[in-house]
């Protein structure tokens, strides 16, 4: 089975055995990680699209494709291949910084998105072969308030989530300005800004949108200010942490394949601002067996020192259970079988796992 790890994109994938194929996203590259059998040692396998810096990386199932979206001037891949050969695919994506990618399935007809920076959406009909942008997004009466805090200022839509039950219905999440809605595959867009307050610090920074695999309408929304739920597709949010939680900033959020009442959320005690002036992150993973009600640490076999940033997570899911992957600003790669009991690290020195200049922020200090 071949998984992928990366800040962004549709970080769940589905096989018939555990991962023997891990492609991680890093600021050199996609990095390679392999193993010959489940329960084996994992062997780094070195880099595809040596020197460019991966932002989102997703795993179409029907077809098999794999899609990856870089930094700016890197653009969209594609692999026909489980990640051995890429080609570029451009055709009417007209801005070259690619966020996020994700996909729908129309019965056996598949739907491409691509999230870019500045702030738009670009859909696919063909398999990546042509784009055509979604104007909706950017053109949202409030963008002009879109801002993202570090240089150059510029929005981006960090992640996009289609609905289990409608493929028509797709979120994009641009940071920082908006929470973005379509029922109708991108057509038309609406902004649901319930979870925001006027005395918000950060305005309208959100991060992942979870949904639900029984219980559809129910979603779990995580921003700058805490992690949000709702029981009715987004209309209407309840908070449930705040910044003064253990993950006050978080990120990536999973329910257990396993069990429904079971969630896993990573990601850093404060904001990015403040990583640089104390040179740490301090991230980890919290559990929940309560639908996000209480949380308990889950981070044990986690990097001790916790100055690098937990920047990816993704979920793996096979016939009897499932593993968990996380990736750091220090390049490191841990996997977790046990339902986040216990965490192995599987990878070092691939090169940082970060979200734009995330890494940055958080360079280990020269002996």
């Amino acid at each position: 089975m071949i998984a992928c790890l990366s800040p962004n994109g549709q970080n769940t994938t589905r096989g018939n055995d555990a991962v023997t194929k891990l492609l991680v996203a890093t600021v050199e590259g996609i990095s390679v990680l392999e193993r010959e059998r489940p329960g084996a040692a994992w062997q780094n396998r070195g880099h595809k699209l040596e020197g460019k810096h991966c932002s989102s990386i997703m795993i179409e199932p029907k077809r098999g494709g794999i899609f990856a979206g870089f930094h700016e001037n890197g653009g969209l891949y594609y692999s026909g291949d489980n990640g051995e050969t890429w080609e570029r695919r451009m055709n009417g994506l007209t801005i070259d910084h690619v966020f996020s990618v994700a996909y729908a399935h129309h019965g056996d007809r598949v739907v491409l998105y691509a999230g870019t920076e500045p702030a738009s959406i670009f859909r696919s009909d063909d398999y990546g072969l042509t784009w055509v942008e979604q104007t909706g997004v950017k053109e949202a009466p409030d963008c002009d308030k879109w801002v993202f805090p570090g240089k150059p200022h510029i929005p981006h839509v960090k992640s996009i989530t289609v609905s289990l039950a409608d493929p028509n219905m797709v979120w994009a999440l641009v940071e920082q300005g908006a929470l973005m809605r379509t029922t109708d595959g991108g057509a038309t867009w609406i902004e649901q800004k319930d979870y925001s307050k006027p005395e918000d610090h950060n305005y309208r920074d959100v991060h992942q949108l979870t949904m639900h695999p029984v219980n559809t309408n129910e979603v779990w929304l995580t921003t700058g200010m805490g992690t949000y739920h709702s029981l009715d597709s987004g209309e209407k949010w309840e908070q449930i942490t705040d910044t003064s939680f253990r993950v006050g900033y978080p990120d990536h959020t999973f329910v257990s394949p396993l069990d429904p009442e079971m969630m896993f959320v990573s990601g850093a005690m404060m904001y990015p601002g403040h990583w640089k002036k104390v040179n740490r992150a301090d991230p980890t993973v919290m559990k929940s067996r309560d639908r996000g009600h209480t949380w308990v640490d889950s981070s044990a076999g986690l990097a001790e020192d916790r100055r690098a940033n937990i920047e990816a997570m993704s979920l793996a899911i096979y016939p009897g259970g499932f593993s968990l992957f996380v990736g750091n600003t220090d390049g490191e790669v841990y996997e977790t079988d046990d339902a986040a009991e216990h965490w192995t690290q599987i990878a070092s020195s691939l090169g940082p796992v970060s979200k734009i200049y995330h890494y940055k922020n958080l360079l280990p200090v020269p002996a």
